[in-house]
Parts: structure tokens; sequence; C-alpha cells
């Protein structure tokens, strides 16, 4: 095996995401598939800030283990008016012991993050020229909940 250097991370950005009611698609052949769709919501970091449009959102599916598959679809509008495409993959893993608790509108904004495993890998896609490095990075992300919505701390991998 070669020596790699150790992957590390900058931060890229803090993004909410406003949703929309969730759509219950019902059970498929792959688990349940819920659609959480975005209503809005906003991004800011020290490279780029803007706005989540509405369209887009998190077509999630639980896994018999209950643990969630994400599949999200988004369009960035950054304040200087360039369009970015963000989609992500991820899993969130929640403890037994935290559903009853997460599944409760009060409660679950009160829940450490850090007692559940909520990661993405965020990609981008733009036409812009100011950003078109983003088409060319890789990210993490770290979610929770937030009220009417979702949240993110998203990093660079460097």
């Amino acid at each position: 095996m070669r020596a790699v250097a150790e992957i590390q991370t900058t931060h890229l950005f803090d993004m909410a995401i406003d949703l929309n009611p969730p759509l219950d698609i019902g059970k498929g052949p792959f688990g349940h598939r819920i659609l959480f769709g975005a209503a809005g919501g906003s991004f800011d970091g020290p490279k780029l800030r803007g706005e989540v449009l509405p369209g887009g959102g998190d077509w999630a599916l639980f896994r018999p283990d209950r643990a969630m598959t994400l599949d999200v679809r988004l369009t960035l509008r950054t304040h200087d008016d360039a369009l970015i495409q963000v989609t992500y993959g991820g899993r969130w893993v929640i403890p037994p012991e935290l559903r009853d608790d997460l599944a409760d509108p009060v409660k679950s904004r009160q829940i450490d993050p850090a007692r559940y495993y909520f990661r993405t890998a965020p990609l981008f896609e733009t036409g812009s020229e100011q950003y078109a490095w983003l088409n060319d990075i890789v990210c993490v992300g770290s979610g929770y909940l937030i009220e009417g919505g979702v949240a993110y701390q998203v990093s660079q991998v460097i």
C-alpha cells in the first residue's frame, strides 16, 4: 500500500432547507418512499451564499431496519444570481431509543445531532464561470433537524 495524505475538509457553507408537508409515496419494492419537498431556504459560507429554490426535495427511502437513505436534488441561487444544482445521497441512522422523540415535532429539535448519524455527500453542477470550481469538488455534510425543515453543515474535501 502507498502512503497517501489523510483526508481533510474545510467549511464550505451552512444550509437550511424549509420543507413542505411530506408526501407518502408508500411501500415499494425497495422500502417506504417519502418525498420531503423543498419549500425554500438559504445557504451561507465564506465563498458563496444565497437561497435554496423551491421545487427540489429528498425522495427518501426508509429501509426495513428504519434507516433512511437520502436521494436529494436541489437548486441553489447565489446572491449574484448564479444557479447551482446540488445532488446528494446519504444516510440517516437513528438509534432505537431516539425514534419516538425524533417523531415528536417539539422533542426532535431538542435532541443533540451527535446522538444520531446523518451524513451526506453533496456534488455540484453549474454553468457559471465564477462558480465553476464547484464542478470539480467533493463535499461531505452533517445534517440535523430545525424548525420547519432540515439543516446541514457542508465541508469541502481538500
